[in-house]
């Protein structure tokens, strides 16, 4: 469903990712591993048209993509979650999710429909719909980053990041709600740190170092690699 081979992305002189081959299958959910700076973030953005790839092919569905403005892919069906949630924190949560929905501003029925979605599966933040973004707790504002993220209707959702911040028992909410986010049918590419929860509810994982990946496997061979412990689970 969503192919990148032999990307690469420089910043000038500086090459920020070396012929990255990554595949995410339809109805997968699959994560990528890796420290803080190993290049993560920027095979996000590169999959989002946020940088442009200077050499290599992105493929979704049936189209390339590598090198199409960022608007574009979210019609295409990418959406990206970002790091760090990027909410307007002055502005409702309504307002906040209703932004997430713009590509389909016209269908008025249909972002009606997809709130409500939203709401359901995060309940708490159709009691907090009319209080500023800026105004809820960590775990809150990450459901809310991902609720609008999920406005968009995504068939690929990038989640980076989701867990930074958190108390180990929202984390565990958070990947729980991943997890029956894909079961409900959309496809997921997790970037993360926190390997010990993602790889509980991945299929397959990729790890990357200074922008190249090292390993791929299964999520359990993944789990069970010792060097994989010891980098991101501490055992």
């Amino acid at each position: 469903m969503l192919k990148l081979e032999n990307v690469s992305v420089h910043y000038g002189a500086y090459q920020a990712l070396s012929n990255i081959n990554l595949a995410v299958e339809q109805g997968e959910l699959v994560v990528l591993l890796g420290a803080n700076g190993a290049g993560k973030s920027t095979i996000f953005r590169t999959i989002s048209g946020l940088s442009k790839p200077s050499s290599g092919t992105i493929h979704f569905v049936d189209q390339n993509v590598g090198g199409l403005s960022a608007d574009r892919i979210v019609e295409a069906g990418i959406v990206q979650c970002a790091e760090g949630r990027k909410l307007f924190p002055q502005m409702t949560v309504y307002q906040n999710l209703i932004l997430g929905g713009y590509v389909h501003r016209k269908n008025k029925d249909k972002q009606k429909q997809t709130i409500q979605e939203v709401y359901e599966l995060f309940p708490i933040l159709k009691d907090k719909r009319n209080d500023p973004a800026g105004s809820l707790s960590g775990g809150q504002q990450q459901m809310l980053a991902i609720g609008r993220a999920l406005m968009a209707h995504p068939k690929v959702l990038l989640l980076d990041e989701p867990s930074i911040g958190l108390a180990p028992l929202i984390v565990e909410q958070v990947f729980e709600v991943i997890k029956q986010i894909n079961k409900s049918g959309t496809t997921v590419l997790l970037a993360e740190q926190n390997a010990n929860a993602a790889l509980r509810i991945a299929d397959r994982g990729y790890v990357i170092e200074t922008g190249s990946i090292v390993l791929e496997g299964r999520s359990k061979d993944l789990f069970e690699n010792d060097d994989i412990r010891k980098a991101y689970i501490g055992a």
